[in-house]
């Protein structure tokens, strides 16, 4: 077995919103629609987490750990398609914290990833969180 050369790619924003109301933009079928894509998620310890980017690439993984306002753990990969990175579904990590802050919620997504990779998913992230604080902070 080789061992491969990981990294954490990280980011962190101030979102306009309560835990309570991003975690839900996080969890929610419908809510994460408007800022990741399509999903199917089952938001419990091993449940599902599928979700079809615009671009038309499928992150598949499942969730991990859940603390309801705090904590959301997943495993991430990609579905192989045309133009998918090559990332087996749920073989990399994510984990987010959201932290209260003056009536808003920093939120910190750490993605343990293959480090080939890391640019890639720092752009992904850096393009999406955007859109994440924008939608939960309506």
């Amino acid at each position: 077995m080789t061992d491969i050369d990981t990294t954490v790619v990280e980011q962190t924003l101030r979102i306009a919103a309560r835990p309570e109301t991003v975690w839900q933009y996080w969890t929610d079928p419908q809510l994460i629609r408007d800022w990741w894509g399509a999903a199917d998620l089952d938001p419990r310890p091993g449940g599902t987490c599928r979700i079809e980017s615009a671009s038309g690439g499928v992150m598949r993984g499942e969730f991990l750990e859940l603390v309801p306002y705090e904590r959301i753990v997943f495993s991430f990969g990609w579905e192989p398609t045309d133009g998918a990175p090559p990332i087996p579904p749920g073989s990399t990590r994510v984990e987010v914290s959201l932290v209260a802050h003056e009536g808003d919620t920093v939120v910190t997504v750490r993605h343990t990833i293959p480090a080939d990779q890391a640019e890639l998913h720092r752009s992904g992230w850096a393009a999406h969180l955007p859109l994440l604080a924008a939608a939960a902070g309506r």
